[in-house]
């Protein structure tokens, strides 16, 4: 059995009678240095540090007999337990929570947990932190997270976040400081211990987002055709999608933003749209994997579970490629301008069925002294599930 107890910056004293019984009748006790130190002499056990790195030791722990685990606050809260029950299974596992740091940031921010997102950078890329709107309590790698963070939401044009970085947090030497995003970027003087609680300004949570959201040079799916596009894709939580021919990644990024877990791997062959790609999904917090043409871009890659065709269709082999790569129960949505393109969707819809629709957008403009409409191109679209 392995039990893990969760500790707080204030150990020893901030636990419950039960975690402290624990981890004195403990024999071995696995921890980081931190949080080995946080306990007392009243804990006589062996103390192991985790190795770096830390799977392969997690992966190898002797469960048969009865070891102890001391992990920071809530180890169920983008913490180890949730790796250990997914290793072990969760009747070889125990965990006793400690109060999170997300909720003692929230005590001290005034908020509701249950209405503020939790974002964790202890592993992930800093950029999966950027929001339009909302309010997020992040959790830091180390004292540097706070300067990065800060840095990229300036680039990305969130500077006047309101940024509070709270460190040491249930313990003797906590420490608050409010501010906002682009007053960080030069402060490096943060403990290592320490979560970011911040309120993303100007708050632009829109679905979809207007096309000047998106760095472009004019491949883009525009507004309309893109929320029509994203209905026939139909994303579920934790879904992938292949972007192909994705000009700047629009369809990507709307894909990832539509729920939780959701990625996507962008396939284009321009150097400067891949690099347009890799700017909005960054600008947008999102996870888009960036590779060059399909299909010889394909090999290798993980699974879709949507595939959207953007361009490239007249591309000999493409289409077919696609269709090859798609598993049982994905989808697949392609659109076309062309009438090149466009006959091919036909010949597909033809051998294959499907669906297919003709959308036909206006504009209103001024025509002298009056309005007139002025056309869009049409987009032909096919859909198809396998």
């Amino acid at each position: 059995m392995i039990i893990v107890v969760g500790i707080g910056a204030d150990g020893m004293t901030g636990l419950s009678d039960a975690s402290r019984g624990e981890l004195r009748r403990a024999t071995v006790i696995y921890g980081s240095p931190r949080q080995l130190a946080l306990l007392d002499d009243t804990v006589t056990a062996q103390r192991n540090e985790w190795p770096s790195p830390m799977l392969p030791a997690l992966q190898a722990l002797p469960v048969d007999g009865e070891i102890h685990i001391v992990a920071s606050g809530d180890p169920l809260l983008h913490g180890i337990g949730g790796t250990l029950i997914r290793l072990h299974g969760p009747d070889r596992v125990r965990v006793l929570p400690h109060v999170s740091s997300v909720t003692l940031a929230c005590a001290r921010m005034g908020w509701n947990v249950h209405d503020t997102e939790v974002i964790s950078l202890v592993t992930a890329q800093p950029a999966t932190a950027v929001r339009r709107g909302g309010r997020a309590i992040v959790l830091s790698q180390n004292g540097s997270t706070p300067h990065t963070l800060a840095q990229l939401l300036a680039t990305t044009g969130r500077g006047d976040s309101e940024f509070s970085v709270l460190e040491q947090l249930g313990g003797p030497a906590e420490r608050r400081r409010d501010g906002i995003a682009r007053d960080w970027i030069n402060d490096k003087d943060v403990d290592d211990l320490n979560v970011i609680a911040i309120r993303y300004l100007p708050d632009e949570r829109l679905s979809p987002l207007p096309d000047d959201a998106f760095l472009h040079d004019g491949q883009i799916t525009k507004h309309g055709i893109r929320a029509v596009t994203l209905a026939a894709l139909q994303p579920r939580p934790g879904e992938r999608l292949w972007d192909v021919g994705a000009g700047s990644g629009s369809i990507a990024v709307e894909w990832c933003r539509s729920w939780h877990g959701c990625t996507a791997i962008a396939f284009e062959q321009d150097d400067q749209r891949r690099r347009n790609i890799a700017f909005n999904a960054a600008a947008h917090g999102v996870s888009i994997e960036v590779r060059e043409a399909a299909p010889h871009a394909f090999d290798d890659a993980p699974s879709p579970s949507a595939i959207f065709v953007g361009g490239g269709l007249t591309q000999p082999g493409l289409l077919d490629a696609c269709l090859e790569h798609l598993p049982n129960g994905g989808r697949l949505v392609a659109n076309a301008v062309t009438t090149e393109s466009e006959a091919l969707l036909m010949q597909a819809y033809s051998r294959l069925g499907g669906r297919l629709r003709r959308f036909q957008h206006y504009q209103g403009e001024p025509l002298g002294g009056f309005t007139g409409w002025r056309p869009h191109y049409p987009i032909t679209q096919w859909s198809v599930a396998t």
